[in-house]
C-alpha cells in the first residue's frame, strides 16, 4: 500500500505543486529519533534538509565559553535547516528535545525541486523570514532596559501560544522544561533562572509542576513583561 504523503498535510508547502511534493516524499524518507538526538552540528556540512513531522527540537549555539544558548524551539511543520544549500557549513546546532518523526531529504534533491517549483522556493523563503523576524523580536527583549523576569515571562508566553495546551487552571506548556533548559534559553545561570521561576510562581503569573509549566493567565503574563506592572 502506497503511504499517505505527509509533506502534502503541512502548511510549509501549501504552496508547492502535487507534483513537487509527490518528488520530495519518492526521493527523501521518514525517520524517528530519540530524544537527544543530534540532527545538525555547527561547523560541519550540511547535506540534508530536515522538516519536523511530529515532536519538537531545539535550534542553538555554543557560546565561548562552551554554555549553549537556545535559539528556537520547533514543533510539527517546522523546516529545521537554517539554509538549505549544501555548500555551506552549518552554523548552528539542532537536536531532538522529545522523540521525533523527521522527514529528511538530501539538499541536492530539494534544491532540484526548487529550481522547477517557484512555490517551494516561497515557502522555504517565508520560512527563513519568519526566524529572522522572531530572532529580531528576541534581540529586542535582551537589551539592559528589559529585566530578567520580564525576559523569562516573554519565552513562557511565546512557549505557551505555540505549544500550549488547555487545562481548567490555565495553559500547560506541552514541552518537559527544566530549569536548566530555560536557563539556556535566557542565557542566565541555572541559580538565576530558579529564582526568576520562583518570583513569577509566587506572583501568581505561573505554577510550575516538575517539568511543567502552566501559564495561569496569558493575558496577565503578556501585561507583565511588556510593561513590568504585575
Amino acid at each position: 500500500m502506497k503511504k499517505r504523503n505527509l509533506l502534502a498535510e503541512l502548511p510549509l508547502f501549501r504552496g508547492s505543486s502535487p507534483d513537487t511534493l509527490e518528488q520530495l516524499w519518492r526521493q527523501g524518507k521518514v525517520e524517528n529519533f530519540p530524544r537527544g538526538t543530534v540532527l545538525v552540528r555547527a561547523r560541519e556540512p550540511l547535506q540534508t534538509v530536515f522538516v519536523q513531522l511530529s515532536g519538537k527540537s531545539m535550534i542553538y549555539n555554543l557560546t565561548h565559553t562552551g554554555k549553549r544558548k537556545i535559539i528556537f524551539v520547533f514543533g510539527p511543520g517546522a523546516l529545521l535547516n537554517e539554509h538549505v544549500l549544501n555548500f555551506h557549513d552549518a552554523s548552528l546546532f539542532c537536536e531532538t528535545i522529545e522523540a521525533s518523526r523527521i522527514f529528511v531529504i538530501p539538499c541536492a534533491w530539494f534544491l532540484n525541486s526548487m529550481e522547477k517549483d517557484f512555490g517551494l522556493v516561497r515557502a522555504v523563503l517565508e520560512a527563513q523570514e519568519r526566524k529572522m523576524w522572531r530572532m529580531g523580536h528576541q534581540l529586542k527583549n535582551t537589551m539592559g532596559s528589559i529585566y530578567m523576569e520580564r525576559k523569562l515571562a516573554a519565552k513562557l508566553w511565546k512557549l505557551s501560544r505555540d505549544f500550549g495546551k488547555g487545562r481548567p487552571e490555565g495553559i500547560e506548556i506541552d514541552i518537559s522544561l527544566t530549569v536548566t533548559f530555560l536557563a539556556d534559553m535566557l542565557g542566565a545561570p541555572r541559580e538565576t533562572t530558579s529564582r526568576l521561576c520562583k518570583n513569577l510562581s509566587e506572583a501568581g503569573l505561573i505554577r510550575m509542576d516538575r517539568r511543567r509549566i502552566v501559564i495561569i493567565n496569558p493575558e496577565k503574563l503578556s501585561h507583565f513583561y511588556k510593561t513590568g506592572e504585575m
